[in-house]
């Protein structure tokens, strides 16, 4: 759920406040979600220089060390002083001003790795992650999808291509590029390929301008709200009428993700 807007408001949330904090002790009560051994001896007595992100990625500079943290689905950081664990608390960093850092996460999707200062960015899970909407040059952007063969969509969720966007993000950015879900990638033209760059960058500015979009059970961190729901233009926008052309919105399934689409607007 969180996707790049989601994420970037948490790191500048967390940023000023877990800034010249040590951490002096972790626990881990779902090992599967960390995928380096020696997860707490590495990060013990490690301080936090600044808070980073790539694509959807947050990533924790320290010392010597940075550690990767993946929110996915519902991931997401609370910041309280020590008290009794609450169920969906999965791994909690205690801090040396005497406040945990608790990272919760209702589906137990999210991931931790610890990785190099100099390696950080050439192995797993950031190697092959494309740039941003914003970075993206759409020449390259366009030879990379005329070879895919797949839904424009699919692609776009494929964070190979472009990192950052999710479903919410996707849609609303097909939306504005009048491009259609299932719009086989092989027959865009170049064109078509700048306005959706065009459109994911100003999608995703907006979004971050807002604190990204909180809805179901969504919430960035430290009571932060996003507003950016209340810019949605078809996503969640079923049977609604479309803003541009007053066309019932549809929902369709693409590459098995639930797709918001105006027919009129987005024609096949």
């Amino acid at each position: 759920m969180p996707e790049l807007p989601e994420v970037e408001t948490v790191r500048r949330t967390l940023e000023p406040i877990l800034k010249d904090k040590t951490i002096v002790d972790v626990a881990v009560y779902h090992q599967n979600m960390v995928e380096t051994p020696d997860f707490i001896e590495q990060l013990k007595n490690q301080t936090i220089k600044s808070i980073d992100r790539m694509g959807k990625f947050l990533i924790f500079k320290l010392n010597d060390k940075v550690m990767i943290s993946h929110l996915r689905m519902e991931g997401k950081y609370f910041l309280t002083d020590p008290r009794k664990k609450h169920p969906h608390e999965h791994v909690v960093f205690y801090l040396d001003n005497g406040q945990t850092l608790i990272y919760h996460d209702v589906r137990k999707f999210g991931k931790f790795q610890i990785r190099s200062y100099e390696n950080y960015r050439k192995v797993s899970p950031l190697l092959k992650l494309g740039p941003e909407p914003k970075e993206a040059n759409p020449q390259v952007i366009y030879k990379q999808l005329k070879k895919r063969h797949i839904t424009i969509k699919q692609a776009l969720l494929d964070q190979h291509v472009m990192a950052g966007l999710g479903n919410i993000y996707v849609d609303e950015t097909l939306f504005r590029a009048q491009l259609h879900p299932q719009k086989n990638t092989s027959t865009l033209t170049k064109k078509q390929v700048e306005s959706l760059v065009k459109h994911a960058i100003d999608v995703l500015n907006h979004a971050i301008e807002l604190g990204g979009s909180t809805i179901r059970s969504y919430y960035a961190t430290i009571g932060v709200d996003g507003k950016f729901q209340n810019e949605l233009k078809v996503h969640t926008k079923k049977d609604e009428p479309c803003p541009v052309c007053q066309t019932q919105i549809i929902k369709i399934k693409v590459g098995g993700r639930g797709t918001y689409v105006c027919p009129r607007c987005q024609k096949k």
